[in-house]
């Protein structure tokens, strides 16, 4: 355990052997959750955002029908998007 010094404007350096062992480097991101022990530091989890295509829109919509109904509604919304179903790459649910 190693104790260390909150500085102006709240800032906290976090002692070397730590940052070395969790892989934190300059500009890591990291969580603060108050706990009923205290604060919590660990490191964040970063995930890119993807940004879809209308193709890949249509595909999730249609794959991800559950019945014919669902699958006609999600026909309809992939036409809006002016597209044609029937040329999406996809999983019908059986029986649409």
């Amino acid at each position: 355990m190693s104790a260390s010094k909150v500085g102006r404007r709240g800032t906290y350096v976090i002692p070397a052997d730590l940052r070395k062992r969790y892989g934190l480097g300059e500009g890591a991101m990291v969580v603060a959750e108050p706990t009923a022990e205290g604060i919590l530091l660990r490191p964040a989890a970063v995930v890119p955002v993807e940004i879809y295509s209308r193709e890949r829109q249509a595909e999730f919509l249609l794959s991800n029908a559950v019945d014919t109904e669902d699958f006609q509604k999600a026909s309809e919304e992939v036409r809006r998007l002016g597209l044609d179903p029937s040329k999406v790459r996809h999983e019908s649910p059986s029986g649409a």
